[in-house]
């Protein structure tokens, strides 16, 4: 190596060296985990950097270099366990990608999950693939907490003793199941999704501050995507919507309902319920669920009777400028609640309707000529039946207004 040459690289070392610490920081938090480490060859000063890690993720990618390498199916478990040995310092962020690997037990993530709740860690996220996990009472002592993502677990309830998660901002819960009643108090939580989990109705917060809630494919939460809402107290369920919302949620203006079942008269109930308590509601999105994917077929009389009964929707929805009906079938039901919509939103602008993917056609045309005759209590109402490509659409937009 020449001279001119080794001044270069000296040079060179030295300005990487001399970077700001919140600087070096931020390089090695942006690189994978394994370049990470491959920086203590950069200097004397660099040597031991990576060990005071702000962030560390195990995630798929870092699985696949532990046993493409000379470590083994198990031994990913092996670097992992040095990693956290040598680290000093606290752990801000930890996500950690746990494969389909032979477990005889969950004991060395049971370690980690002590030494991570003394290291005031902030964002966790265990995606796990293996069997489902049991949380260990430790993870309720990680009050630290902003955000946390867990898959595939066993949620019991917290310890004696427990207050909640004082800043907890986002949950996102894969596959969880809420086998025993948990209560925990979530002050400043503004996002929680809760995906294929079970046992949903023994999971209770209070969240004051809940700006976004999504339940997807939850068998005990058969509702809902909600925006916009201050005051939820539990996951809503609709059979207990009623008694949950005794009072207005001025604060939600938009409203997704997935997957909804009309005949099913809980639902029905609780959607309308929600309505009733959403005086500044803007916009509403109802996508139905096709009859090709029911497999519950309920009372359709029952949810027909309540449809016309003249109380059904007790309130006028004075601030609703959009609606948006997703997989229209033209049924009975159907119109029903369109009607009703209509009758009770003075301040309509759009009223979308978009029919099911396998619908027939001569059904649609006929349900939407009733459907502009249905009495609008907006004179600005106007419907809009999109499927642009169907040429009797066009001509039924054009006409209908």
């Amino acid at each position: 190596m020449t001279g001119k040459y080794k001044r270069r690289l000296d040079l060179e070392e030295d300005r990487i060296s001399k970077l700001p610490e919140h600087l070096i920081e931020s390089i090695l938090e942006r690189v994978p985990f394994k370049y990470a480490v491959r920086t203590s060859g950069i200097s004397k000063q660099w040597r031991y950097r990576w060990t005071t890690m702000k962030a560390m993720v195990f995630d798929e990618d870092f699985y696949k270099f532990a046993k493409n390498g000379a470590f083994g199916h198990n031994g990913f478990i092996r670097i992992i366990n040095q990693i956290l040995i040598i680290h000093e310092g606290s752990i801000r962020k930890f996500q950690l990608y746990l494969p389909i690997m032979s477990l005889d037990s969950f004991q060395e993530v049971d370690r980690w999950m002590i030494l991570l709740s003394r290291k005031g860690v902030q964002e966790f996220m265990f995606l796990n693939a293996n069997q489902c996990y049991e949380l260990p009472s430790h993870m309720f002592s990680c009050l630290e907490l902003t955000k946390l993502t867990l898959e595939n677990c066993f949620f019991f309830k917290p310890p004696l003793g427990f207050e909640g998660f004082p800043n907890l901002e986002t949950l996102i819960l894969c596959k969880i199941d809420f086998g025993c009643g948990t209560q925990i108090k979530l002050p400043q939580l503004k996002k929680l999704l809760l995906v294929k989990c079970t046992n949903v109705y023994n999971f209770n917060i209070k969240a004051t501050k809940v700006h976004f809630l999504h339940v997807y494919d939850c068998p005990d939460a058969k509702f809902l995507t909600l925006f916009k809402n201050p005051c939820l107290t539990q996951v809503l369920i609709v059979e207990k919507i009623p008694k949950w919302l005794p009072h207005a949620v001025n604060s939600l203006k938009r409203l997704r309902l997935l997957n909804f079942q009309l005949a099913c008269l809980d639902q029905l109930q609780g959607a309308l319920c929600v309505l009733q308590n959403a005086p500044n509601l803007e916009t509403l999105s109802v996508t139905f669920l096709e009859m090709k994917s029911q497999v519950i077929h309920y009372d359709v009389g029952a949810a027909l009777s309540h449809l016309v009964a003249p109380n059904s929707l007790s309130c006028t929805l004075n601030r609703l400028q959009t609606v948006d009906i997703i997989s229209f079938q033209g049924c009975t039901l159907e119109l029903l609640f369109i009607k009703l919509l209509l009758a009770h939103s003075p301040s309509l602008h759009k009223f979308n309707i978009k029919p099911s993917q396998d619908f027939d056609v001569q059904k649609i045309l006929y349900s939407m000529k009733d459907v502009v005759q249905f009495p609008r209590a907006s004179p600005k109402a106007k419907i809009l039946l999109l499927k642009s490509k169907l040429a009797f659409v066009r001509m039924f937009n054009n006409i209908a207004n």
